[in-house]
Formats: C-alpha cells, sequence, structure tokens
C-alpha cells in the first residue's frame, strides 16, 4: 500500500509528533477562549485527528484510525493536560511548534493523499483528501471555538495552499509510479517550506477585486 510510505515505526513516530503539535495549538485556543479542561482537551483533540477522522469516514476507512490506535487518541489528551498546566511557557515557544506544525502539515498531506488513493479514489479527489488530513482538524476547531477557520481569512498566512501543493505533487508521483520514501519526503519537504516562508513573510492568498480596481471591502 502507498499509504505505508515510511517504516511503521518511523510513520508511528511521524504521526504521534505531528499529532501532538496539533493538539498543542488547538489546546492554546481554548485557552484564549477561556475553555475549562474539558474544552482544552476537547480542542486538542479534534485539531489532532478531526482530519484525519473525516478522511477516513469519506473514504470508508472505519472505524478511523484515530480510534483504533490508542497513541492516536491518547497523545492530544497529554498535549491539553500539557498546556492546561504550562500555557504560559507553551505560548512562549510558539515559533517553535508553528515550525513543528508546518512539519506536521507538510507529513499529513503526503500520507493523507496515499491513503485516499489506496482506497481507490482518483487524482483530484485524493488531493482534496490529503488537504482535508492536513488541514481539517483546524477548520473544525476553529468552528466550535465560534471563530471564521484560519484558513479562510484572508489576514493569516496561506496554510492549505502548501498542504494543497504537497498533495499534488504526490498525487503525480503515484500516477507515474514514483512514490517511493525518498520522493514522499521530499513532496513533505515542499509543503513545509511553503509553509515556512509564509509565516516569514506574510504570504496570503489573494482576494477579489472591484472593477474600478479597488479590493473588496474588509468589513
Amino acid at each position: 500500500m502507498t499509504s505505508q510510505i515510511f517504516s511503521h515505526d518511523v510513520q508511528q513516530t511521524l504521526d504521534l509528533i505531528g499529532i501532538f503539535v496539533f493538539a498543542l495549538s488547538g489546546g492554546l485556543l481554548a485557552v484564549r477562549k477561556n475553555m475549562d479542561i474539558f474544552g482544552i482537551c476537547v480542542l486538542a483533540e479534534v485539531t489532532a485527528l478531526g482530519g484525519g477522522v473525516l478522511r477516513d469516514v469519506l473514504i470508508g476507512a472505519v472505524p478511523p484510525a484515530a480510534f483504533t490506535n490508542t497513541g492516536y487518541f491518547v497523545t492530544p489528551l497529554a498535549a491539553g493536560l500539557v498546556v492546561f498546566f504550562l500555557h504560559p511557557e507553551v505560548e512562549r515557544i510558539n515559533r517553535s511548534i508553528q515550525t513543528l506544525d508546518a512539519l506536521g502539515l507538510g507529513l499529513f498531506c503526503v500520507t493523507g493523499t496515499a491513503k485516499a488513493h489506496d482506497y481507490g479514489l482518483g487524482t483530484v479527489p485524493s488531493i482534496a483528501l490529503g488537504m482535508l488530513t492536513a488541514a481539517g482538524g483546524g477548520v473544525v476547531r476553529d468552528v466550535l471555538a465560534q471563530e471564521t477557520p484560519a484558513l479562510l481569512r484572508w489576514d493569516r498566512e496561506i496554510y492549505a495552499v502548501p498542504a494543497l501543493v504537497g498533495a499534488t505533487i504526490v498525487a503525480l508521483l503515484i500516477a507515474h509510479g514514483h512514490l517511493t520514501t525518498i520522493t514522499a519526503t521530499s513532496a513533505a519537504m515542499v509543503a513545509f517550506v511553503l509553509r515556512m516562508l509564509a509565516l516569514k513573510y506574510g504570504w496570503r492568498a489573494p482576494r477579489a477585486w472591484h472593477r474600478n480596481g479597488s479590493r473588496v471591502s474588509e468589513d
């Protein structure tokens, strides 16, 4: 199966790192929203696992991996507790968290695309589900926190675009029979670098313009 790009142990380790970091970002948003420990853990869980669960349900891989692997389910809870007790310290290392988050984005868009392909989806649907795997949890998090999803906001650095680029590369590699550990890692690194450059330079997706050349109102 193409979804098992890396060895089992390496895949498990990378998944858990990505899940933990995604969960930290969900927990931090819950703290900013003044939620209690239950809310912190819920947002940590949905941020870390939401994209993968949505993907697995859509492709018929049930029960989702998040519910059959205890480590996947427990890791976000651990991250939620870390945020609950140490959120000032976690906020202070936010730049490091963003870097790891970008790595998780690259990893999940790759494995999500490959898994969708394994379940019989074509190139375009596989790309869409690869992007969903990487960014879907953040959308669920923002909806539960009553915020406009970050990937739909013009004033946030691009997030879904790097995942889309990484997923597209993987889908094309699969279509031409060139998906290997090395090429998959390269695709993940492309998504990672794009996300980091977006953070560094404030890259944002273009907004709509009126016919007279002015931007649509921000209201």
